[in-house]
């Protein structure tokens, strides 16, 4: 099929790029000059594995070109797949700016539009996009409202875990289609195909349905982090260890042991503004939504919970003092630095005049991005710790968990470790004489 994505941010151009690897033909449209040009001499614009050697080889292969051109982007697909950002507006809800001036882009390339479908369908108009429901008809309003021209609207979002987004792509738990008729479910059921060879479904369901999936499916989500995170702050009141609570809480088949882990709670570009957009949905219809508010509060606590330990043991004065920071990315696999608990620290610290020397293996651009060269970007995490008051770790990348601890005592100046990820275990800092504070277990040493 001829295909045109819109938008080459992370859900842009992971789509593009594996339905292309697939046979299709794609054309990725981007209003940014300067990525476009990137793209096309195949440099990846995002950390994501394996993701840039398939965009080099689908280039070479022919099957996938960028453009800047909106003429160009209209002119021919089959199908043309919305995925551009809809960010939080200053009371949460997703701002559609950009859905609906692609809406209006779209129409317009309807209505000059003269070549024939390869797929003896209407042009199909997918919202890949995560937006509140009832986008979709807002859509298909504004095309309508420029061309006469048929054209079928359809809903798909998308499940991408950052860090892991190729392989969710290629093998997907479940692909969502909403559809408003069985025509245009079919042909982007058999889009689709290729990747659920091994039997997980394709779900075709009306539209409404399939723009509220996405939501629910990130808010239960953000809820399980949140409720385990309130369950570690009872732990830490009453003296229990939240890991042996854990153990014994998720033993129940009922309750699973997906997304259940204590620590600094959930960042990035989905959970924080998805559960914000339900909870204005919620507003909106007068339907509040009490319990995904608690879930967004207690994730904002979870952080300054974490900074109170920082300053209680400090006794209320960082300033002056070195502080290393290992991780900064909001999870491992990922440069993504959107609501990452580390940006919430290291702000803190800067603001109380400490200083701050991080280590993330992809994240420093992005982090630069952020604070510029008001903290120090260590080589390694190691190199980090040089005098340094205490380590904070905010990721838990995969190099952190076993480090070399009688070298990372020596080369610290202080003694104290704040693990908001709960990587190590209390016998082994004690073995090093290192004072510990983690999430929902007793501190070691204090």
């Amino acid at each position: 099929m001829h295909l045109t994505i819109v938008g080459t941010g992370y859900v842009g151009l992971v789509t593009g790029t594996c339905f292309a690897d697939t046979g299709n033909d794609v054309l990725c449209l981007d209003v940014d000059e300067d990525k476009i040009e990137r793209l096309k001499r195949g440099e990846c614009p995002i950390y994501e594995p394996g993701l840039a050697d398939l965009i080099t080889r689908n280039i070479k292969a022919g099957r996938l070109r960028f453009t800047s051109d909106k003429a160009e982007a209209y002119a021919r697909p089959d199908v043309t797949f919305i995925c551009v950002g809809t960010p939080s507006d200053d009371e949460g809800r997703a701002d559609l700016k950009y859905v609906l001036g692609v809406a209006r882009d779209i129409g317009e390339g309807l209505e000059h539009r003269a070549s024939p479908m390869a797929t003896g369908h209407e042009p199909i108009v997918v919202v890949k996009s995560t937006v509140p429901v009832g986008t979709n008809a807002r859509v298909q309003e504004v095309i309508s409202s420029i061309t006469a021209k048929p054209f079928a609207m359809a809903s798909n979002p998308e499940f991408l875990k950052e860090g892991a987004a190729v392989h969710d792509f290629y093998k997907p738990d479940r692909v969502v289609v909403g559809a408003a008729d069985d025509k245009t479910g079919a042909v982007l059921r058999r889009l689709y195909e290729p990747y659920v060879r091994q039997g997980n479904p394709i779900f075709v369901m009306d539209i409404p349905s399939a723009e509220m999936v996405k939501y629910a499916s990130n808010a239960m989500l953000a809820t399980k982090i949140s409720f385990i995170n309130e369950i570690a702050s009872l732990c830490e009141a009453y003296g229990a260890e939240i890991g042996m609570v854990r153990k014994g809480m998720c033993a129940d088949q009922r309750i699973g042991n997906q997304f259940l882990y204590p620590g600094l709670g959930y960042g990035g570009s989905c959970f924080p503004k998805d559960v914000l957009a339900c909870v204005s949905m919620g507003v909106d219809a007068n339907t509040p939504t009490r319990l995904l508010s608690a879930v967004h509060q207690v994730n904002q606590d979870q952080r300054a919970r974490f900074i109170a330990k920082i300053d209680s043991h400090f006794s209320g004065n960082v300033e002056g003092k070195r502080f290393a920071v290992w991780g900064l990315a909001f999870k491992p696999r990922t440069d993504d630095v959107r609501e990452a608990p580390a940006i919430t620290v290291i702000s803190w610290l800067l603001d109380n005049g400490a200083e701050v020397v991080a280590y993330d293996p992809v994240a420093h651009e992005t982090t630069h991005q952020v604070f510029g060269d008001r903290i120090t970007y260590a080589e390694n995490d190691l190199e980090a710790l040089d005098d340094a008051a205490a380590l904070v770790i905010c990721t838990e990348w995969t190099e952190f968990r076993r480090p070399d601890f009688a070298d990372l005592a020596r080369r610290m100046s202080g003694d104290v470790v704040f693990d908001g990820r709960n990587i190590y275990k209390a016998d082994i800092m004690r073995e090093h004489g290192l004072i510990y504070y983690s999430v929902g277990r007793r501190p070691v040493g204090v």
